[in-house]
């Protein structure tokens, strides 16, 4: 069994890949320093979770602090490899403080990388975007469509990840996968994210606030199946970038309608402007992941939009005081 070191393991998509790095016999240092990018109430819930499993330690810790990361790696002895996925995330909060964002997802990838070179840890996984592709990307979008117009700060400091990435593997020959993910969607998600925010809003007889018409689409995949493609991706490669996600692609209005039976309440919907960070359309082209790492997404939008909402209703008594960002 391997010793993985997973950033941003409370996150959304950390949480899932550590569990199902633990559940495979795998032991998991999880670096995240909770902070407060969003309520940290459902950072403290996952990483609950994963101190109930054998195998997992919590380092408290920074990405951006390279010495304390340094002396985890001395006491860690061995790391077979490194998930980052701690990030800043969301687009439109990256215009106000684009600073936040080039520091935990563009220094924070080079310190890690920095941890590869120096202890000889042989595989880095990048987390990546699908906001990379920028405003007129290809429906599906493959990997080899221009991504160098980032719409925002926090696409442009993903692509800064990627090219340091290729810089450390073509210098040092670190093994690196790169990840861009589409819209990912499941049971404690991110309250910045369009399906927890409208099932919230819609729950609690809130206005549901909606950016444009409501016409703009979406590729919606479930967290375990991105988990599940992330763990694959930990096989050596050399340096590729692929997409995972967005296998069922669904207009927000019908997003709404789905959710507006699941829950059994209609939606007061207020609209407002389309936001210029957000593009109309994502939808990826998935064959490369299906390709070199046997990957194919297994849960439908007709069974995990039931799942979060489920998620949702059975802890409502805390989720329902969750800061919306």
């Amino acid at each position: 069994m391997a010793n993985y070191l997973v950033t941003g393991a409370a996150g959304f998509i950390g949480h899932r890949v550590s569990s199902m790095l633990l559940e495979d016999g795998h032991t998991v240092v999880g670096v995240d320093n909770m902070n407060d990018a969003y309520d940290v109430r459902l950072k403290e819930y996952r990483l609950a979770r994963l101190q109930k499993m054998a195998g997992f330690t919590h380092a408290h810790q920074d990405i951006c602090d390279y010495p304390v990361l340094e002396k985890l790696a001395q006491q860690q002895g061995r790391i077979d490899g490194i998930i980052n996925l701690a990030a800043r995330a969301g687009v439109r909060y990256s215009v106000i403080n684009p600073w936040a964002y080039l520091a935990a997802n563009t220094e924070g990838a080079l310190n890690l990388l920095e941890l590869c070179r120096h202890y000889d840890i042989p595989k880095f996984v990048q987390a990546s975007t699908s906001s990379i592709y920028g405003a007129n990307a290809p429906l599906p979008t493959p990997e080899d469509a221009d991504s160098s117009h980032p719409l925002q700060p926090y696409a442009a400091s993903k692509k800064g990840a990627e090219a340091m990435a290729y810089s450390y593997h073509y210098l040092f020959d670190i093994d690196v996968t790169v990840f861009r993910y589409f819209t990912v969607y499941g049971p404690a998600g991110r309250p910045d994210m369009v399906m927890f925010r409208f099932a919230k809003w819609i729950a609690e007889g809130e206005e549901v606030h909606l950016n444009g018409d409501g016409s703009q689409t979406r590729g919606f995949t479930y967290v375990d199946d991105i988990a599940r493609g992330t763990i694959l991706g930990l096989k050596p490669l050399g340096y590729e970038i692929i997409n995972l996600g967005g296998h069922q692609n669904i207009s927000i209005n019908d997003l709404i309608a789905i959710l507006e039976k699941l829950i059994g309440r209609k939606a007061n919907v207020v609209y407002h402007d389309q936001h210029p960070a957000d593009a109309m359309a994502n939808q990826a082209l998935v064959d490369k992941a299906r390709q070199m790492l046997g990957w194919n997404p297994q849960v439908s939008l007709e069974e995990g939009i039931p799942d979060l909402v489920d998620w949702y209703m059975q802890e409502r008594e805390w989720a329902r005081d969750i800061k919306l960002t």
